[in-house]
């Protein structure tokens, strides 16, 4: 079993900064990428930004230039620096993590989520 526990989500005024944190643990063999997607009400989860293990980031044209995902492996950490924030930024932050874990004795890939966490940008 696989358990992705975020912190750092919460309220800040547009213009402002956030730093998301995730960390994994449980039966991870090796990770491959970790990033994050977000999901507001009515809409489909969208990915945001994430990191593979090479260190190929990836972030949405929505949040570029903004928003940065970087992954420690050996912490099995992933976080999102998030600068100059929008209303539109508002939605339920979600970890996910891509990797080897052990499953049932046999090693497998599969993926894992957060529970979510809030951030709420205001005016």
């Amino acid at each position: 079993q696989v358990t992705l526990v975020e912190t750092g989500g919460g309220l800040v005024q547009a213009g402002g900064s956030l730093n998301l944190s995730c960390e994994a643990s449980g039966s991870i063999v090796n990770i491959n990428a970790m990033g994050w997607y977000r999901q507001v009400p009515g809409k489909q989860r969208e990915l945001v930004a994430s990191e593979t293990v090479t260190h190929i980031a990836y972030s949405a044209d929505s949040v570029k230039g903004r928003f940065t995902a970087s992954m420690d492996k050996a912490k099995k950490s992933v976080y999102l620096q998030m600068n100059s924030l929008k209303l539109e930024d508002t939605a339920v932050y979600y970890c996910n993590a891509d990797v080897l874990a052990e499953v049932g004795g046999r090693v497998k890939q599969q993926q894992y989520w957060g529970q979510g966490t809030q951030v709420t940008v205001s005016s």
